[in-house]
Order: C-alpha cells, then sequence, then structure tokens
C-alpha cells in the first residue's frame, strides 16, 4: 500500500508507548447516581486496564499510571456491547473506557443521554478520590468524551455544555435535539470527528461535516473512510445493519478495514491529546498526508515540543531555569494537605513524584536524560502542568 512507508514510520514513532503497552482487560458493572436530576441512575459498564483480565481485578499493578477516562455513548437502539472493537482497542493502551447503559429506547432522549456521557466522566473522577474504590488514584485528571451515531451527537450536547471535558471523538455522529451542529459552536476542546464515505443513515453533509465546520476548537480533525459506512464503526449490529440494508450506497470495505483505519488514526490522536505525546501527534500528521484510504481536514498546529502541554500554562507555580540541567527551582502560590508533584515523560511514563508539604523548592534532576518532561502539580479537583526541557551537556541519551 502506498502508506506503508508512513506506517512504519509511526511504528517507529511510537514504539516503545502505544505498541509496548499491552494491558490486559478488566471489567466492572456499575450503577452512577446523578443527585442533580432527581437521583437519575445511570447503570454503566466500565472496562480498564489490568494485569489479569475478569470481572472486578485489581488495575494493573505494574506501574503507578493513571489512566484517562473515556466515557462513550452507543447508537440508536444498539447497546453498549456492540463496540467491543472499543474497549478491544483502547483499553490495552491504557485507557478507562465508561459504557453508559441508558436511553437504548426507540423514544430516547439525546439531553439526557448527553448528560449521562458528561457525568460518568464525572464519577469516574470522584472515583479516583475514593481510598475504597477500586479506581482509587488510578483516573487521570485529562478525559474525552465519545460515541457512535446518536451517541457521537449525544457526545457533542455533552461536550458544549461541560466546560470540564478535555476532548471529543465521534464515529458517524448523527444530529440530534437539541443540536450537535449547535452544541459544536460551543466546545473549544480538541476534536476528531470520524465519518463514512459510504454512510447512507448519518451522510457526513448533512452531519459530520457541518459539525466539524461548527466546532470552536482551535485543535480540530476530520476524517472521512473511502466506501466506509455507518454500522461498520461498530461491531456488528442487527438492528443497525437491517436499517442499512434500506439505503444506499452499500459498504465498499470491510468491517475488519474500517476497523484498522479508525485505530490507526483514533489511538495516536488520543495519545497526542490525552497523554501530549508528541511523538503520535507526528505520526498522527505524517499518515494523514500520505493513506489513500480517507480523505481529510485539519485544523491544528504542528505538534511542537516546546509547547507540548495542550493544559493552559498555569499561574499556580513556575518552574526555572527552563531548559534545566542537573536541578530546577519550584515556585508555587499556594500548598495544601494532600498536594503531590509528578514528573512524566512524553510517553506519561512517571518518573517522579513525592508530596508538596515541606518540600525543597530545588528539585534535584540527576537521574533524569535530556528531554521534554510535564510537571504536574495536582491539588483537590483539579490538576496544573507545564512542560520542561532538561539538556545537561555531553548527556545525548
Amino acid at each position: 500500500m502506498k502508506y506503508s512507508f508512513v506506517f512504519f514510520l509511526f511504528l517507529n514513532l511510537v514504539a516503545g508507548t502505544v505498541l509496548s503497552q499491552n494491558y490486559q482487560i478488566g471489567r466492572a458493572s456499575a450503577n452512577f447516581t446523578d443527585s442533580s436530576r432527581n437521583n437519575r441512575g445511570i447503570p454503566v459498564e466500565i472496562y480498564y486496564p489490568a494485569d489479569t483480565a475478569g470481572s472486578n481485578v485489581p488495575v494493573t499493578a505494574t506501574n503507578n499510571y493513571s489512566f484517562p477516562a473515556l466515557s462513550f455513548g452507543h447508537g440508536f437502539v444498539m447497546s453498549w456491547d456492540a463496540y467491543a472493537n472499543i474497549w478491544n482497542a483502547l483499553v490495552p493502551q491504557g485507557y478507562i473506557l465508561v459504557f453508559p447503559k441508558t436511553e437504548g429506547g426507540t423514544s430516547p432522549s439525546h439531553a439526557a443521554f448527553g448528560a449521562d456521557l458528561a457525568f460518568c466522566l464525572q464519577e469516574m473522577r470522584r472515583l479516583g478520590t475514593q481510598t475504597n474504590s477500586l479506581f482509587y488514584n488510578r483516573v487521570d485528571s485529562m478525559n474525552c468524551v465519545m460515541g457512535h451515531s446518536m451517541g457521537g451527537g449525544s457526545a457533542f450536547i455533552a461536550a458544549g455544555t461541560n466546560p470540564d471535558i478535555k476532548a471529543i471523538a465521534t464515529l458517524g455522529a448523527a444530529e440530534t435535539n437539541p443540536s450537535a451542529i449547535l452544541s459544536a459552536n460551543f466546545i473549544s476542546a480538541p476534536a476528531l470527528v470520524i465519518s463514512g464515505g459510504n454512510d447512507c443513515i448519518t451522510p457526513s453533509p448533512a452531519h459530520q461535516s457541518p459539525m466539524y465546520d461548527s466546532l470552536a476548537s482551535d485543535c480540530k480533525s476530520y476524517i472521512s473512510i473511502t466506501g466506509g459506512s455507518h454500522c461498520q464503526m461498530a461491531d456488528f449490529n442487527f438492528l443497525c445493519n437491517f436499517g442499512e440494508l434500506t439505503c444506499t450506497p452499500a459498504p465498499a470495505i470491510s468491517r475488519s478495514d474500517q476497523h484498522q483505519v479508525i485505530f490507526r488514526y483514533l489511538l495516536p490522536w488520543l495519545d497526542r491529546v490525552l497523554k501530549f505525546n508528541c511523538s503520535s501527534a507526528i505520526a498522527f500528521d505524517s499518515l494523514l498526508q500520505q493513506d489513500t484510504q480517507i480523505t481529510y481536514l485539519l485544523n491544528c498546529s504542528p505538534c511542537n515540543l516546546t509547547s507540548v502541554n495542550s493544559v493552559k500554562e498555569a499561574d499556580e507555580f513556575k518552574l526555572y531555569p527552563n531548559p534545566a540541567n542537573e536541578s530546577v527551582t519550584l515556585l508555587l502560590t499556594s500548598i495544601s494537605a494532600g498536594d503531590y508533584l509528578q514528573i512524566s515523560d512524553m510517553n506519561g511514563r512517571i518518573m517522579k513524584e513525592f508530596p508538596l508539604e515541606n518540600i525543597n523548592p530545588t528539585i534535584q534532576l540527576t537521574e533524569f536524560n535530556n528531554g521534554y518532561y510535564i510537571v504536574s502539580i495536582h491539588q483537590k479537583n483539579r490538576v496544573f502542568r507545564k512542560s520542561i526541557l532538561i539538556y545537561k551537556m555531553g548527556n545525548h541519551h
């Protein structure tokens, strides 16, 4: 294939990051309760990185990583279990997937479903702070709302009304009521919109294209899979496929081929926006330019390692000098009990972590190799990040 060289480049760029991770898949069932909506019950299925596959097994103990949470909305008259392709691809690479099982009937409320998707992310953050939770200290502050068809449109509603949502990625998103297209005007988070070139259920000109055009994000990507269909975004589902048989054009590629295209882009995109992985960003941009299986639109600045931290550079703390050599000085405006600092590499690996109480303002960096790192200050319900370059003369590891 014409993109084989670029795909080879992709493999090399993310070697040791996405492709080296190979977590097993844990699964937990839960019932969330949203007290702000008359104690609305939201049954969910949660899939997460584990060392041993199974139900309610511990989150992986092989490292101290915290993992971004993704909430995923199902399509109209579809259910969460039609998306095994999603959790089987993303969980092994270090993501927590939450699937709300609400609004599965023939008269769904898109607004309620969007609120459910947003609440799932909020609840996962809360579980990450509960000492008796399976997910204690394992849920990252970065998150993403996702969905297919109706769930994709509802993801737009969620992101348009909840600024705490850090990213949005959709597959064959459908226009909804209230309008997903209108909601896009209020979304400034990074966005990935994937459509099928042969989608006859939610054709892009009436659905995904105006959503993309309306996005207020300064980093948005649109990918149309040539010959791809609406239902092939998911695993086989009888009701979806039956509906697709009633319209044209039919899919021109196989379901497995369509899934390969989806994850060729979805994985590095998620790593780019949620894990600040510049290598994945470069791979994503390079693949777009030479892949003959897609057409695309891209409105996003090229990855620049000196500004790779897409989270707003906070005034809550300062680091100097930057670039740093053997040490760096940390200045904080305030410290509370329980606050802690993390230094992570560009692949998301935690290299150093310690509480901030009674901290020496000079942080030694003798054990670090040259390169870019993310310094994170973790306080209750919020995280502040800055990028830092460590450069030591004569050290070229």
